[in-house]
C-alpha cells in the first residue's frame, strides 16, 4: 500500500506539476477577463484571450489526460490550478475594474452643494438633483465614472458627509455628457 502512495506521488516530476499548476491558472484567470471583456463589448481583447486560453487548455489537459491512470496525482493538480485560477482571476478583475458606473448620492441639501463643489473641484462631472426625504429636503447627486474610480469618488463624498448614502450601479451605455480628459483617454 505504501509502496502505491510512494508511486503515485513519484511518478510525475515536480517541475511537471507545477507547470501543469501554473498553466492551469494562467489559462482559468485569462477565462475570467475574456468572459468580462466580452460583456463589456471589447471583442477584439476577448478574442485574443479566448485563442490564448484554448491553446493553453489544449495543451495542459492533453498532458493531464494522457497517462491519467498512472499519474492520477497530474488530474489533482489540474483541479487546484483550476480553483486557484478563478481565485486569482477575481483578483485581476477587481484590480482591472474594466467598465463604467453611475454614482448617485443622497445628502442634506448644504452637504450636496459642498459635494459637487468638491468632486467638481477634482474634474469630476457632476448633475445635482433636487429632492424631498421622509424628513426634509435633499440634494441628489448623480456621477459618471470609470470602474477603477469608484473607489476614491465614494472616499471623497464620505469626507465630506459620512453620513450620505451612496449607491453604485454598472453602466452598459454612456453616451454623451461631460467626460473629463482623464475619462476620455481611459475608456
Amino acid at each position: 500500500m505504501l509502496d502505491k502512495l510512494k508511486e503515485i506521488f513519484t511518478a510525475t516530476p515536480f517541475w511537471e506539476l507545477a507547470l501543469i499548476f501554473f498553466a492551469r491558472i494562467l489559462e482559468v484567470s485569462l477565462g475570467t477577463l475574456r468572459v468580462i471583456f466580452v460583456n463589456k463589448g471589447h471583442r477584439r481583447q476577448a478574442f485574443i484571450l479566448g485563442f490564448i486560453e484554448v491553446t493553453i487548455w489544449i495543451f495542459v489537459a492533453s498532458r493531464v489526460i494522457s497517462g491519467i491512470a498512472e499519474e492520477p496525482l497530474k488530474a489533482v493538480i489540474y483541479s487546484l490550478g483550476f480553483a486557484s485560477g478563478v481565485y486569482v482571476g477575481s483578483i485581476i478583475e477587481e484590480r482591472l475594474a474594466v467598465g463604467k458606473v453611475v454614482i448617485q448620492i443622497i445628502t442634506g441639501v448644504d452637504k450636496g452643494k459642498e459635494i459637487a463643489e468638491t468632486l467638481r473641484h477634482h474634474g469630476i462631472g457632476v448633475t445635482t438633483f433636487s429632492g424631498q426625504g421622509k424628513d426634509a429636503e435633499k440634494t441628489i447627486l448623480m456621477v459618471f465614472a470609470n470602474r477603477r474610480n469608484k473607489k476614491s469618488i465614494i472616499d471623497t463624498v464620505s469626507e465630506v458627509d459620512p453620513h450620505a448614502m451612496v449607491v453604485s450601479n454598472e453602466v452598459a451605455t454612456l453616451k454623451g455628457g461631460y467626460l473629463s480628459n482623464w475619462r476620455r483617454l481611459i475608456k
